[in-house]
């Protein structure tokens, strides 16, 4: 009973953060920040909220310990991992636009599976290579609204695609391969580490590459809305959010099938967009957001599916 009260907790755990992280655009937007800036000031924000969340708790206190055992696997996982991956994203909305980006990025959990099959040998079954695709073409219709014209790509957009691909590839890889160290170290230090590191290194190549250095003492020097959504991109996406999604996918039996509630998030997003902006959502991306939510919930409930299909009785 204890192990599946764990297991229900990191799924929705799983889905916490990915509702955070279908909330970032909105903030990431209203900042006025755009580019590789956005980043800097999101990890440094991020890394004073989790180090005042790490040095609270004596159980996450001791910050170096994972440095000091595995101080390669761990650094570079810290540095070219999520950091690099955050870099490509907002980056990558240089040259593409928002749809494009997010459809792009939307094949992490796919490539989750793909990762998780190199690194553990994880099987990768017909069920879940099947969701993971009709999930994925769900997301596709969801954000053009049926018009595969406006993924049209031209101009500077491909590099906007590549970037965007190589988060995902990148992203992907973290989640797989940082796994056994959040088990052994918990979530709240690897994500400490990851923004506190990151945001050194990302002031000091946003800095070198785009001649922007970043000084926090002028966060204030904004607009209230703007200043407001880079504490808020800080706080609550990447401090909150992070912790909980990156808990919960180390927490639960199958990581793929976990991380196809990532799939949710355009969900989400359209969701919040009808709810707080008042856009109209057409009958088209009603029939996406069904596709979609029923490649996730029938990847993650298949077991159980299986059984009442088959006749048996579930434990």
């Amino acid at each position: 009973m204890r192990v599946k009260n764990i297991v229900f907790w990191a799924y929705l755990s799983t889905f916490a953060g990915v509702f955070s992280h279908a909330t970032s655009e909105f903030f990431a937007v209203l900042s006025g920040v755009g580019g590789p800036q956005l980043t800097v000031w999101r990890f440094f924000v991020g890394a004073i909220c989790l180090l005042i969340v790490s040095l609270s708790s004596k159980s996450s206190r001791n910050l170096l310990q994972p440095l000091r055992e595995h101080p390669f696997q761990v650094g570079s996982l810290v540095l070219l991992g999520m950091t690099l991956a955050q870099l490509f994203f907002h980056w990558a909305l240089d040259y593409a636009s928002p749809i494009q980006v997010a459809t792009m990025v939307t094949v992490m959990p796919i490539f989750v599976v793909v990762w998780d099959a190199i690194v553990n040998k994880a099987k990768i079954s017909a069920p879940k290579l099947v969701s993971g695709i009709g999930a994925f073409i769900g997301v596709v219709l969801l954000l053009t609204d049926g018009y595969l014209a406006q993924l049209k790509i031209g101009g500077g957009v491909i590099y906007g695609m590549l970037l965007s691909l190589a988060c995902a590839t990148v992203g992907s890889a973290y989640l797989v391969l940082i796994r056994p160290h959040i088990n052994r170290y918990g979530a709240i230090r690897i994500t400490t580490l990851t923004f506190t590191l990151g945001a050194i290194a990302l002031w000091i190549i946003v800095g070198l590459a785009w001649g922007i250095w970043v000084n926090p003492m002028t966060l204030f020097d904004r607009p209230p809305q703007a200043y407001l959504s880079i504490l808020t991109l800080g706080a609550w996406n990447s401090c909150i959010g992070f912790i909980l999604w990156l808990w919960g996918l180390s927490a639960v039996p199958d990581i793929g099938r976990a991380n196809y509630l990532f799939f949710l998030k355009p969900v989400i997003a359209a969701v919040l967009a009808m709810v707080l902006l008042g856009t109209k959502i057409t009958p088209f991306q009603v029939l996406a957001i069904i596709i979609v939510c029923g490649c996730v919930l029938g990847e993650i409930f298949y077991d159980q599916i299986a059984r009442v299909i088959s006749g048996k009785k579930t434990r």
